[in-house]
């Protein structure tokens, strides 16, 4: 009988926990586990432990499959990343950093950085070709119009995986970065403005009450009536 002790890291930001059921197998070079129960609710920043019984020892682990299925509502989970303690204290690091949506099964390397040629193991050649099949199905391109660079062959950003997606933390800092920099603009006299500015200096005086660097970042997308 071998045990494994495995920790299981959950994201912080704040819809990155679950209530939705998630299980992990080892995968190593002489075997791998049963598929074990984690638990069914993380919170956001919090680890869970657990043990991992096996009938033999599996050899270096070196990967591991996270399974996810719902119970009633899909609510999806952003996996941080996994460590696993082996019987004779070897600990190896499982980097994820990926939400899991919907019923699904997501295999991790472990996270020695290696190159095609080191893959000795028949599993890790075919993991590798599945991981580069998935993504050539993700980032498939087409031409927008002629002279134009190519772009993503999807319609809305809502077809892309949430993990191609712009960060949702992101995006709702942005639209507050935003709203921040209109009201300032507002206030400050820069918007609604129906006369043409008399000299640099005037402008200067305007975005001194602002970060200059932003500043300059929104000038670049708004126009303005110079003289």
């Amino acid at each position: 009988m071998a045990t494994y002790k495995v920790t299981v890291a959950t994201g912080d930001m704040v819809e990155a926990g679950t209530t939705n059921s998630i299980s992990i197998t080892l995968v190593g070079s002489y075997g791998e586990s049963r598929q074990t129960t984690i638990s069914v609710l993380f919170l956001p920043g919090k680890e869970k432990s657990l043990s991992v019984h096996c009938g033999q020892d599996l050899g270096p682990i070196v990967l591991i499959r996270l399974h996810k299925w719902r119970l009633f509502l899909e609510d999806a989970w952003f996996c941080k990343d996994v460590r696993v303690t082996a019987p004779n204290g070897t600990l190896y690091r499982f980097p994820c950093y990926q939400w899991l949506e919907g019923v699904t099964t997501v295999e991790v390397r472990e996270g020695s950085g290696k190159k095609l040629v080191d893959d000795k193991l028949q599993i890790l050649k075919e993991h590798r070709h599945r991981e580069l099949a998935a993504r050539q199905e993700a980032y498939r391109w087409k031409n927008f119009a002629q002279g134009w660079p190519r772009c993503l062959n999807v319609d809305s950003i809502f077809e892309l995986d949430s993990n191609i997606q712009f960060s949702r933390i992101r995006a709702n800092n942005f639209t507050g970065f935003l709203i921040f920099q209109g009201a300032s603009h507002f206030l400050s006299g820069f918007l609604l403005r129906r006369s043409s500015w008399n000299s640099l200096d005037e402008m200067r005086t305007i975005f001194s009450r602002t970060q200059g660097r932003d500043i300059g970042g929104y000038l670049l997308c708004c126009p303005l009536p110079f003289l």
